[in-house]
């Protein structure tokens, strides 16, 4: 089935998201991640475009970009081409790195862009690895300190001073959002991403698991492209926490 065409955000400000292939890893240790960094920087440079923020997880990255010269196809495709090179060669791998294009959505808004800045920064948080402001392979740190790879700048005058932005981002109060998804599932589909999403967990297995466990897989298996059906069903799990725990 042909990819819809992306959408094309008024305002410039996109939220990027790279999907490792098959969920393997995408960084073999620090270097890698310091090196897609660097070319992540060099890309945007070259395109006219901003970093505004980014995370890296084991097998996804986050991204909240400007891209006032709507450039966005290109700044991606050049940088996910150059990284994927530089893994196999160094590490051995063959095949490809990243699950095809990457996903993007629109940010439009003051609120919003806010809000997708700290739900990048949250991430780590939400997957049951450490609260945002000691994960390491963000770009809070930047926020709280000095910029490296993100444009710290309008965001730290939106909010007022790098205080506000601690509070912001530890603060309760969310606007409603939803992170760039993948096209959605057939039902025919549905449990195979499941199993990949899960791993060695059964999809019936996943109500007994810790909470934050449990939701951070349940929002896994959205960002997948799951619906919240299709989850119910295969979890067992209610609606009402499906929603609640990936919204």
């Amino acid at each position: 089935m042909p990819r819809l065409p992306r959408r094309v955000a008024e305002s410039g400000f996109y939220h990027v998201v790279l999907y490792a292939n098959g969920r393997q890893n995408l960084f073999e240790d620090d270097a890698d991640r310091l090196a897609f960094l660097d070319m992540l920087l060099a890309a945007a440079r070259k395109h006219g475009a901003s970093v505004l923020a980014w995370c890296l997880m084991s097998n996804h990255i986050h991204l909240l970009l400007e891209d006032p010269g709507d450039c966005l196809s290109e700044l991606m495709r050049s940088l996910a081409t150059r990284y994927a090179h530089r893994f196999n060669k160094r590490g051995g791998h063959v095949g490809h790195v990243f699950q095809g294009r990457f996903y993007s959505s629109p940010v439009e808004g003051e609120s919003y862009l806010l809000e997708v800045m700290r739900y990048i920064h949250n991430n780590p948080a939400k997957a049951g690895i450490c609260a945002a402001a000691d994960y390491p392979w963000s770009s809070y740190h930047e926020y709280v300190g000095a910029p490296e790879y993100a444009d710290t700048g309008l965001l730290l005058e939106m909010l007022g001073s790098r205080e506000a932005f601690v509070r912001f981002s530890s603060s309760p109060e969310r606007v409603r959002y939803r992170p760039p998804a993948r096209p959605r599932l057939a039902d025919s589909m549905a449990g195979e991403v499941a199993r990949e999403v899960l791993g060695p967990l059964t999809a019936s297995e996943l109500k007994s698991q810790e909470k934050a466990r449990r939701n951070a897989l349940l929002c896994e298996l959205r960002e997948a492209g799951l619906s919240v059906r299709q989850v119910e069903r295969l979890t067992g799990i209610g609606r009402g926490t499906i929603t609640r725990a990936t919204t």
